[in-house]
């Protein structure tokens, strides 16, 4: 049952990235370009075009698995960027397909729009498919502290007719604070305007040159995080972890990204 509900509440998304999802999805205020998926204000930062390829097996059962794609590209003023995910199997799915544009309004504040065309499919029930949007924030506080603000689907798009049901909108708020060279911190509180408020923290540490471990924890329901990742001179980050959850078990994750002509590693 509790996997029931917690696919109904999805959709239409899902968090991906498994950068993100190994520190337990605490991410609105990361700059990188798994941001189309978390906050579009943060793809404001990016120099360089990026894409990534995504993969989540929920509690390690084959109709809970999510599969999502990203490219971002940076132009003379400001950055465009695209994505799309899958979740579920043929009985249960949602997608969500989008488009993005993203700015910088100053030296320490950037901001992005998206929209989405989102669908869920139940079988033998039918179809519904609407367009949702969305928007970012992130403010650059100092040369440590960065704090972002996202809300997805902030019109409220309906679902059907029954029992007024839309489709989620989510609101995230967090805050980025960068240790050390080598460590950083991460906390963030998620609302789903019809469920309890999640609290959730996360934390990158560069353990060797390129080497990076990543731990995460979350409430409602409590959820622990923990992944690896490696940049390899060629510009392709591999990124592999897992979520646990006390009473539904194992959620592996996986993802490349790509940079195209960028430095590897400052």
């Amino acid at each position: 049952m509790l996997i029931i509900y917690q696919s109904w509440n999805a959709q239409g998304w899902q968090p991906v990235g498994a950068r993100s999802m190994s520190m337990a999805n605490s991410t609105v205020a990361v700059s990188d370009v798994w941001s189309f998926h978390h906050n579009p204000g943060a793809l404001a930062n990016l120099k360089q075009t990026s894409a990534g390829l995504s993969y989540e097996n929920r509690y390690l059962l084959k109709e809970l698995q999510t599969q999502a794609f990203v490219v971002a590209i940076p132009l003379k003023v400001g950055v465009l960027s695209a994505g799309a995910q899958s979740y579920g199997y043929k009985v249960y799915r949602t997608t969500r397909i989008g488009f993005g544009y993203s700015m910088k309004l100053g030296e320490k504040l950037s901001a992005g729009v998206q929209l989405n065309y989102q669908g869920l499919r139940i079988e033998n029930y039918g179809s519904k498919n609407s367009v949702t949007a969305e928007a970012g924030v992130l403010a650059k506080i100092n040369e440590k502290i960065s704090v972002g603000f996202s809300i997805l689907n902030f019109g409220r798009a309906k679902l059907s007719e029954f029992q007024d049901d839309r489709f989620s909108t989510y609101m995230r708020l967090g805050i980025h604070y960068q240790l050390s060279n080598k460590v950083m911190l991460l906390a963030e509180a998620e609302k789903e305007i019809e469920s309890p408020l999640r609290a959730k923290a996360g934390l990158e540490y560069e353990l060797l040159d390129r080497f990076y471990m990543r731990i995460g924890a979350a409430s409602n329901p409590m959820e622990l995080t923990f992944g690896f990742g490696y940049w390899f001179k060629n510009n392709i980050k591999l990124d592999m972890g897992s979520a646990w959850q006390q009473h539904l078990g194992w959620s592996p994750h996986f993802g490349l990204t790509y940079d195209f002509k960028s430095k590897v590693h400052e």
